[in-house]
């Protein structure tokens, strides 16, 4: 039986786990210890002011698959729209209908959080993702570009940014 709610404190060490899967996936091979991966993970849903909220989804007592959003504001004139970070079904539960339960969910999430609009971006070489997307109806739009600064460089861009005033 394949179940999707919130995350809760006691999916943190299996959640941790899914997302090293996710990231050996877009090709990270190296991380930080466990433990500090867990620390960020816990701020980031459970902290005093949380950054985001993630779904899970569960099936024969583990878990299959996350999503991870962020409420964003503005969107349509002063409501909120439901940003979309991560998508990711563990490899060995794929095409069972996991990624379609998150996306639902999230769906339901959208609504009774009253937002406008629902976004989320994959990258142009997953092609698997886009394949996923089409499959429930979606199509991407070409309005936007995205723009993305590494934090290392930020502090620099801000110091720049400042002189210029």
């Amino acid at each position: 039986m394949l179940t999707v709610t919130l995350i809760a404190n006691p999916d943190l060490a299996d959640f941790v786990e899914l997302m090293e899967e996710m990231n050996r996936y877009y090709g990270a091979t190296q991380f930080e210890p466990v433990e500090v991966r867990t620390a960020q993970v816990r701020e980031a849903l459970f902290g005093s002011r949380p950054s985001a909220a993630a779904l899970v989804a569960r099936g024969d007592h583990r878990l299959l698959g996350l999503a991870c959003y962020s409420l964003l504001w503005p969107a349509v004139g002063t409501t909120s729209s439901l940003f979309l970070k991560e998508l990711y079904v563990a490899e060995a539960a794929r095409g069972q209908g996991v990624g379609r339960a998150l996306m639902a969910r999230l769906f339901v999430v959208a609504v009774e959080c009253g937002c406008s609009r629902i976004e989320w971006m994959t990258e142009r070489i997953n092609t698997g993702a886009q394949a996923f997307y089409a499959r429930l109806g979606h199509e991407p739009i070409d309005e936007k570009i995205v723009y993305r600064v590494e934090t290392a460089l930020a502090s620099r861009d801000g110091a720049e940014y400042g002189s210029e005033g």
